[in-house]
C-alpha cells in the first residue's frame, strides 16, 4: 500500500474513533506528560501490519520515537511488537485504532500460518492462496498479512488478471469465447477459468488457459483432474475448502494451489495488549 494511502487509512480509523476529540483523555491527562507504550503479545502468533500502526501513533504525535519488533515470525505469548515513547495523550488516544489494525492484520498472518504449517506437516506441497473476500479498504494489508503467514497473493482486484468464472461463461457464451476475447482484450495479463467438472476442463485447456480453477470439486476429482490436465497448466483447487479439511486438498500430488477465503474473511483477531508507563 502507497503510503499515501495508509496515512488517508490511519486518518479516516481515527476519525471515527476519535471524533471531535478523546473526551476521557483531555481531561484527566496532562497535555504535557510523556510516556512510553509497549504493546505484547497476549497469545502467540505472527505479528503483521506494525507499519500502520506505527502510522497511527506518529499521527498523533509525529516526534514519537518508535522501536519495532519482528514481524512474519512466530513468537510466543509476551513477545515485544512495539514500544512509543511521546505524548502520554497521543500514546491513549491512538490506542485501540493501533490494537484494532495490529489484532485484525496479526489474526490473519497467523491463521495462515497454522495453515501453512498444517499442510506441510501433512506432506503437501501445494501453495495456499488468498482471495478477494477481504475486509473493503483493507485489501492491500490483509494480503500482506497473508504473506507474512507463509501464504500467497492471488490477484489484488479485478484489474490485474482475468478470471473467468462460471457467470463470465453464461454471459460470453461459453468457455472458448470468454477467453477468446480475454485475450483479444489484454493480452498480457494472464487467464485463468472456474471449471466444474471434466468436460469443461478439456474445453479450458483448448482455449488456452493459462490456469484452471477447480470449483467445489472433490479430492478424487482434482486428483483425476490433475492426471487429466498432465502439468499444461497450473491447477487451483478452490470452493468447498475448509479449514479442516484444506490439508486434503493441498497433499494431492500435482496441485499447484489451494484458495481459502476464510484466511481473511474467518481469521480471530490476535490478542495484544498496551501497557503504559509515565515518564518524568
Amino acid at each position: 500500500m502507497r503510503y499515501d494511502d495508509l496515512l488517508d487509512l490511519v486518518d479516516r480509523a481515527l476519525a471515527e474513533d476519535v471524533g471531535s476529540g478523546d473526551v476521557t483523555t483531555e481531561a484527566t491527562v496532562d497535555p504535557h506528560s510523556r510516556a512510553r507504550a509497549r504493546i505484547v503479545q497476549k497469545a502467540p502468533g505472527v505479528i503483521s501490519g506494525i507499519d500502520v500502526a506505527e502510522a497511527t501513533f506518529r499521527r498523533l504525535d509525529p516526534d514519537a520515537a518508535v522501536q519495532r519488533g519482528p514481524e512474519g515470525k512466530w513468537r510466543e505469548t509476551g513477545a515485544e511488537v512495539l514500544t512509543v515513547e511521546g505524548r502520554a495523550r497521543a500514546l491513549l488516544t491512538g490506542e485501540r485504532t493501533a490494537l484494532n489494525f495490529l489484532g485484525r492484520l496479526s489474526g490473519i498472518a497467523t491463521l495462515t500460518a497454522r495453515v501453512v504449517a498444517s499442510v506441510r506437516s501433512a506432506g503437501g506441497s501445494a501453495r495456499i492462496l488468498d482471495t478477494r473476500k477481504t475486509t473493503p479498504g483493507l485489501r492491500a494489508l490483509e494480503k500482506a498479512a497473508v504473506a507474512d503467514g507463509g501464504g500467497a497473493n492471488h490477484r489484488m482486484g479485478l484489474f490485474d488478471a482475468f478470471l473467468i468464472k462460471e457467470n463470465h461463461i453464461a454471459a460470453a457464451g461459453g468457455i472458448t469465447a470468454a477467453v477468446g476475447r480475454a485475450r483479444a482484450h489484454r493480452p498480457g495479463l494472464p487467464v485463468e477459468v472456474e471449471v466444474r467438472d471434466a468436460a469443461e476442463l478439456d474445453e479450458a485447456l483448448a482455449a488456452g488457459a493459462g490456469r484452471v480453477l477447480l470449483d467445489n470439486m472433490t479430492p478424487q476429482q482434482i486428483a483425476d483432474a490433475v492426471a487429466r490436465t498432465a502439468g499444461r497448466v497450473e491447477l487451483e483447487a478452490s470452493g468447498g475448502v475448509t479449514l479442516e479439511t484444506v490439508s486434503v486438498y493441498a497433499t494431492i500430488k500435482g496441485l499447484d494451489y489451494v484458495s481459502l477465503g476464510a484466511l481473511t474473511h474467518s481469521a480471530p483477531a490476535l490478542d495484544l495488549s498496551l501497557l503504559l508507563e509515565a515518564l518524568p
